[in-house]
């Protein structure tokens, strides 16, 4: 036991005998806490001090609880109400038509109400004819009765997903279908009925021919070799460096015309003052340009560069046509109140389908609008011009009127009182 001593490190008991309590040691005190109430500083409301330390010393809850425990999660209290009653009953879904019974676990007071799940069973109303529409309307070249009724039926069965009605096409009886033929009678036969009927203005349409076109592109596009795709990379970079060398030389040629323009004004000053004193010579007074002149100068200039200048995308990769009709941003917003009246009252749409002819056509009526819009405002500077000269020619020439030529008059007061009116709100 000497050694078991030694190894342990303990002490000889002072007695002989060995024991428990000098091997393990006394048995740990346990600490006890003291919960008395700490003071409350001078100074600090006893509202503050009730936040900050409670009896128990506990922290303050994060957000407010009204439970009266602070954050701790309340226990749950248990009642002596009867648990719910739960049934294995069985039920029937509305959507479906072959009547199969099916068994699920319900409360026993749900059991008479309906599949809650139903509600999600939407189906598509796909329209009726009868002989008599068939015949006025329906009637037309490659298309029986027979296989227009075999379509409808199947697009009933299948909610008009296409790609199962072209699966399910008979082909023993009637001849094989694309999705796209199958789509486009369809919708033509939809079409027909709803304009014969006239109880809708909206008449969908499908482009069968379009549709093909483009899943050919997708094919196209899918079916790339590795090698095209390198190839079209490379392609698209040296594209890339081209455009940066021809952004770069325009840059070096501005700036070599800058610098050739300042060396012509600094090489021969003295040709330059005798051409400003030839001028000065050769124009009298009757001859300078008044302040009239000026203002119809750069009206007209203002007039010339009229119309709107929509960007060009060239650039290479995917853009949508949609971008097209986009107004550029450096144009005004007191321009764009004007095309949108003026379209408003035109009784046209604001963002029209972005096809082709569409985008060309909408885009120049746009222009045209803002070119009317700067010529109403020339004109209104030069009837205001006209009568300006008119009046300094009486204040110079007493008992002398100056006679405007019917052409340079405005036609009516109306149109002048308009073209006021617009050119006010520049």
């Amino acid at each position: 036991m000497a050694d078991v001593r030694d190894i342990l490190d303990i002490e000889s008991p002072a007695a002989g005998e060995l024991t428990r309590e000098s091997i393990f040691g006394n048995k740990k005190t346990v600490k006890k806490y003291d919960y008395k109430v700490k003071k409350r500083p001078e100074g600090m409301h006893r509202e503050v001090f009730a936040l900050l330390c409670k009896d128990n010393t506990d922290v303050p809850p994060i957000f407010p609880t009204d439970t009266g425990k602070g954050y701790k999660q309340a226990r749950a209290k248990l009642g002596m109400k009867k648990v719910r009653q739960w049934k294995w009953t069985p039920f029937t879904n509305p959507a479906r038509t072959d009547g199969a019974e099916f068994h699920h676990w319900r409360r026993a007071a749900d059991t008479n109400k309906e599949y809650p799940f139903a509600k999600f069973n939407k189906k598509i109303p796909v329209p009726t004819y009868t002989n008599t529409e068939y015949n006025q309307h329906l009637t037309v070249n490659g298309w029986t009765r027979a296989e227009t009724d075999h379509l409808f039926d199947l697009c009933r069965r299948f909610d008009l997903r296409f790609i199962v009605i072209q699966d399910r096409w008979d082909t023993s009886k009637y001849s094989p279908r694309t999705v796209e033929d199958l789509k486009e009678r369809y919708y033509q036969v939809c079409g027909a009925l709803t304009k014969a009927k006239s109880y809708s203005d909206k008449i969908y349409v499908f482009d069968a021919d379009h549709e093909k076109r483009r899943k050919e592109q997708l094919k196209k596009l899918f079916e790339r070799t590795p090698e095209l795709v390198g190839e079209e990379q490379t392609l698209l970079t040296e594209l890339r460096k081209i455009e940066q060398r021809k952004k770069e030389r325009d840059r070096k040629t501005q700036d070599l015309q800058k610098l050739i323009t300042a060396a012509d004004h600094q090489a021969d000053p003295r040709k330059n003052e005798r051409k400003q004193a030839l001028k000065k010579t050769t124009t009298t007074s009757r001859n300078r340009p008044s302040k009239s002149d000026t203002a119809y100068t750069q009206k007209l200039q203002v007039v010339e560069s009229a119309g709107i200048k929509f960007p060009d995308f060239k650039n290479s990769g995917v853009s949508l046509r949609g971008q097209r009709l986009k107004l550029p941003s450096s144009l005004g917003q007191k321009k764009i109140k004007v095309i949108e009246t003026m379209l408003n009252e035109l009784k046209m749409d604001l963002n029209p389908p972005p096809t082709e002819e569409i985008c060309q056509q909408f885009n120049e009526l746009r222009s045209d609008i803002i070119l009317h819009f700067e010529l109403q405002g020339a004109l209104v500077t030069c009837n205001y011009e006209l009568q300006s000269l008119r009046h300094q020619y009486e204040a110079l020439a007493p008992g002398k009127t100056l006679t405007i030529p019917a052409a340079l008059m405005p036609k009516n007061e109306e149109v002048k009182s308009e073209i006021i009116d617009v050119v006010g709100c520049i």
